[in-house]
């Protein structure tokens, strides 16, 4: 981790990256209302997200974040299935959408109100729910989610359900676990720590590699709902940790 260094670097470098982040975003927004909406799924995904790869390309170029990822063998190649991951920062919501493709997302209703962005976002049919009505929301996940993989569309979710600073672990709902359980589809957990180099609710971005690690699939088939859970978030846990323990050594 480097946040050592010239501060004023470090804001010239993240200034110049939303430059160009928002004005693309705009456009790139009104042209997808306009241009992908009547395409099918597939193809509407692919238009939506193309901006993504531009995203990550410009943080690499401003800011010097740049990425490894282990395990990408374990994604399934056919098939649908409920990914898990931890929460740190905006990044990881950019970089699944051109690792996983299509998916559906799991994302709070608010999201999908902010103008550009969210009017894009909407077109991905991601499962939209109110975190106000708990078990409403629930019932929506398990009803859509279990309409997405049906099609075959894997599912993103976040179980901590908001970004949380490094370090922190918050508490991991069951919902993937239920979705993976109740539709015989598998989940992969997915550990990283992007919150280093783009911190949650931080202007700065700080240069370096982010490490992305993708587990082994975890099958639910004839499985209770706490077996799954508990093994994949196990898992998602002791990455977390070496990840911590990685950066700790390069200070």
């Amino acid at each position: 981790m480097s946040k050592q260094g010239k501060p004023m670097l470090g804001y010239f470098r993240a200034a110049l990256y939303y430059m160009a982040f928002y004005p693309a975003t705009i456009v790139y927004s009104l042209l997808c209302v306009v241009v992908a909406k009547p395409l099918p799924f597939a193809q509407r995904f692919k238009f939506v997200t193309q901006i993504n790869y531009f995203y990550i390309a410009w943080l690499r170029i401003c800011c010097g974040v740049k990425l490894q990822v282990d395990g990408l063998e374990n994604l399934p190649k056919d098939g649908a299935y409920v990914a898990i991951a931890n929460h740190q920062s905006e990044w990881e919501t950019i970089y699944f959408q051109t690792l996983i493709r299509p998916q559906c997302v799991v994302l709070k209703k608010e999201l999908l109100k902010m103008p550009f962005f969210g009017w894009a976002l909407g077109l991905l049919d991601p499962i939209a729910l109110d975190r106000s009505q708990k078990r409403g929301a629930l019932k929506e996940l398990l009803s859509q989610g279990k309409d997405r993989l049906g099609k075959g569309i894997p599912i993103v979710i976040f179980p901590q359900g908001t970004r949380l600073p490094v370090g922190e672990r918050g508490k991991f709902n069951k919902g993937g676990a239920m979705l993976a359980v109740s539709s015989a589809v598998p989940v992969v957990p997915i550990a990283h720590n992007a919150g280093v180099y783009w911190p949650g609710k931080s202007f700065l971005k700080y240069p370096g590699t982010i490490q992305l690690r993708i587990g082994k699939p975890v099958l639910s088939e004839g499985r209770s709902v706490d077996e799954v859970h508990t093994e994949s978030v196990a898992w998602l846990l002791e990455q977390m940790e070496q990840l911590e323990a990685l950066e700790v050594k390069k200070v």
